[in-house]
């Protein structure tokens, strides 16, 4: 029963040693045995595409850290890397050198999407990994039938073992990132601190609402999370101001700061709750999983 990424840990105070053993894709991972159980059916699941166009802007920083700390908090939670540079694989800890099988595999060759789940350090999370391939996957997609549905239907088969899933969409609004829309239930947009991210969130807002028109009616903006701010600097300040009078309840309260252990907790493959929990940069990551909650509840 073990020997996937489909189980999860259950809230039982007994405790024994973790033992050692390989899942079905060869990664060894630790597990208390004791606390193992599989999954029971449960309702649709929220799905939270998190996208921008631009790089750079802290797509993947949220993705990791809001998946980690919703699954912290009990909350089944998957993670799809959808980015072929494959940054949130390495970044919850996996190395990409020994998996098999990604996203890639299931986009293209309809391998199930079972096989390609991962377990990570946190009990209740697990990972859909992507890789490298995924970069000329746009390109394999163009002659498929209904190819901007392969994602959602895909994930027909799992998300009822889910209560919350996170994708991270690549920095362009290509094949892949319609396909995350359209099996959406929500979106967040992370918005650099920065003159020409505020230029080019309107493409993506009207991007948004054509998938919403034409492709998944039931599709929500859950809210523009303001990243990367630096309260030294005047510029940054005036940004937040012009966005916050812009888009008014959009903008999440939350704001991440520029944090230095933001930065260096990826380079060993840990989500800040893990790797400094104590810095502000963990503290915004824990208030907008709370606000992110409060928000898919309304």
């Amino acid at each position: 029963m073990c020997e996937s990424a489909f189980v999860v840990t259950c809230a039982k105070k007994e405790r024994v040693e973790p033992q050692k053993f390989k899942n079905n894709n060869g990664l060894i991972i630790l597990v208390n045995l004791k606390l193992c159980y599989t999954f029971t059916a449960m309702n649709n699941p929220i799905i939270i595409s998190i996208v921008n166009q631009k790089g750079g802007v802290g797509k993947t920083t949220t993705s990791i850290n809001l998946a980690s700390y919703l699954s912290e908090k009990k909350h089944k939670t998957l993670l799809i890397d959808l980015d072929p540079q494959a940054n949130a694989t390495s970044g919850v800890g996996l190395d990409k050198k020994k998996i098999k099988k990604t996203i890639y595999d299931v986009l293209i060759r309809q391998t199930p999407i079972t096989e390609c789940l991962y377990p990570t350090v946190f009990n209740h999370l697990n990972l859909i990994p992507s890789s490298k391939d995924l970069s000329g996957a746009e390109i394999e997609l163009v002659d498929v039938v209904s190819r901007e549905t392969c994602l959602i239907n895909s994930l027909e088969k799992i998300k009822k073992y889910y209560d919350i899933i996170i994708i991270d969409c690549p920095p362009s609004i290509g094949l892949l990132t319609v396909n995350a829309l359209v099996a959406s239930t929500h979106t967040l947009i992370p918005l650099q601190c920065e003159y020409f991210a505020l230029e080019g969130i309107a493409n993506l807002l009207k991007t948004v609402q054509l998938i919403q028109e034409n492709l998944n009616e039931n599709l929500q903006l859950l809210g523009i999370l303001l990243t990367m701010f630096d309260k030294r600097t005047v510029l940054n300040k005036h940004i937040i101001k012009n966005a916050k009078e812009f888009f008014g309840d959009l903008i999440f309260e939350t704001i991440i700061p520029r944090n230095i252990k933001l930065t260096e907790a990826p380079s060993h493959g840990l989500p800040i709750s893990l790797y400094n929990p104590n810095s502000s940069g963990a503290t915004a990551y824990f208030n907008l999983t709370k606000e992110v909650l409060q928000r898919v509840k309304q």
